[in-house]
């Protein structure tokens, strides 16, 4: 899996697509904010450590709570968009760096956060290193974005593509597929004897995209990123042509959100 890569690639997955990432990914549900803030996970003056907060898609729903944060990201391009869309936030401090990398501040945070980006960390130290930066009694937050997908009907003719242009290609996990994935990351939580009374919540939103604005969310999905550009290229040509032939200017779609907390043990 791409995940797997070295240290060095992973810093530069995503560099020649940060700003579709920026512009495609979808936000993480206010719902979910709202719950991890009502469950008081963090204290009003608390001060939360993100693992991997990419352009800042989540640190700005949380710093604009009012909570102070430290930011890691290792990839400078996504460093550079999130200090952009944090500006306005002087308790946001984003460190170009990885959290393997980062030096350890021992029970320093109120929280530990990490949207769309804990199984980018490698398992030898991600759990012990989340656990030893927190303060006692502390929380992880796991927040998980699937894929956009448009409804069946699209899905199906996209298939069509699919199979012509990159018969190899994986296709789409149904939402009852991705839960029972996502669910796996909270056990392992568990299971590390680290964390304890894991709390999971989930619930579907919906987005509408452009044709160009869904094409540059698929662009900054990791599978599209493996593929040769050519292929990639040829692929987007088709799936372009019948979205613009059968579904107009626009595309809904849905995705499944998560939310995982566990306390420090």
């Amino acid at each position: 899996m791409w995940y797997s890569q070295d240290l060095k690639q992973r810093k530069n997955w995503y560099g020649e697509v940060a700003d579709a990432y920026n512009r495609g990914r979808p936000a993480y549900p206010q719902q979910l904010i709202n719950r991890a803030i009502e469950l008081e996970l963090v204290p009003k003056e608390g001060m939360i450590l993100e693992i991997g907060s990419g352009p800042g898609t989540a640190t700005t729903a949380f710093a604009t709570l009012g909570f102070s944060m430290v930011c890691l990201e290792p990839s400078l391009a996504f460093c550079q968009l999130g200090r952009q869309n944090c500006a306005k936030y002087p308790n946001v401090e984003i460190i170009n760096t990885s959290f393997e990398e980062w030096e350890l501040e021992t029970e320093k945070f109120d929280a530990v956060l990490a949207a769309n980006s804990f199984h980018w960390v490698s398992s030898d130290i991600k759990y012990q290193k989340a656990a030893d930066a927190l303060l006692e009694n502390s929380s992880i937050i796991l927040l998980w974005n699937t894929p956009p997908e448009p409804d069946s009907e699209v899905v199906q003719m996209l298939n069509e593509v699919y199979r012509t242009r990159v018969p190899f290609f994986a296709g789409s996990e149904d939402f009852k597929s991705h839960k029972q994935n996502l669910a796996k990351f909270g056990e392992n939580l568990l299971d590390s004897g680290l964390f304890k009374n894991l709390m999971s919540e989930d619930l579907m939103s919906e987005v509408t995209y452009s044709i160009d604005d869904y094409l540059a969310l698929l662009s900054s999905l990791s599978p599209y990123i493996a593929l040769e550009r050519q292929q990639r290229d040829y692929l987007f040509a088709g799936l372009r042509e019948t979205l613009e032939k059968n579904c107009g200017n626009s595309i809904q779609t849905s995705y499944l959100s998560m939310l995982q907390v566990a306390q420090k043990s």
